[in-house]
């Protein structure tokens, strides 16, 4: 494929890129909660400083503590998998025991006690 090829291809293709850092998608999120911060923080199970550096963009969550945050922030499933893909993670996949009870937790807005609680009694590793 030549340049001139390439840039068309990219030039035609671009509304398609992703082009939103996590903090800017965490924020779009979070602006349509009535619920403080520090409420958030609370509820994605991690510090008030750890969360607001992340939404700076000053820090960049793992995928375990991205999962945490979209429990935080009682995101659908569709948000939730656009969050990891975004940062390039893979995406919540059903047939992994871990990952199902996640997604099952995630579209029944369960609290992430109840999601560590049922991973840790199906042996599987916790989001925190």
């Amino acid at each position: 494929m030549s340049e001139a090829n390439i840039d068309s291809y990219l030039h035609d293709n671009q509304p398609f890129f992703a082009n939103q850092s996590i903090a800017e998608l965490l924020a779009e999120l979070y602006e349509k909660k009535d619920f403080s911060k520090a409420a958030l923080a609370r509820k994605a199970g991690m510090s008030e400083v750890y969360l607001h550096q992340v939404f700076a963009g000053r820090r960049n969550p793992s995928r375990d503590r991205l999962l945490c945050l979209c429990v935080g922030l009682e995101t659908t499933l569709e948000e939730a998998q656009r969050l990891l893909k975004q940062a390039s993670y893979a995406p919540l996949y059903p047939r992994l025991k871990r990952d199902a009870i996640i997604s099952f937790g995630i579209v029944h807005h369960m609290e992430l006690g109840e999601i560590n609680d049922k991973l840790f009694s199906e042996n599987e590793k916790t989001l925190y």
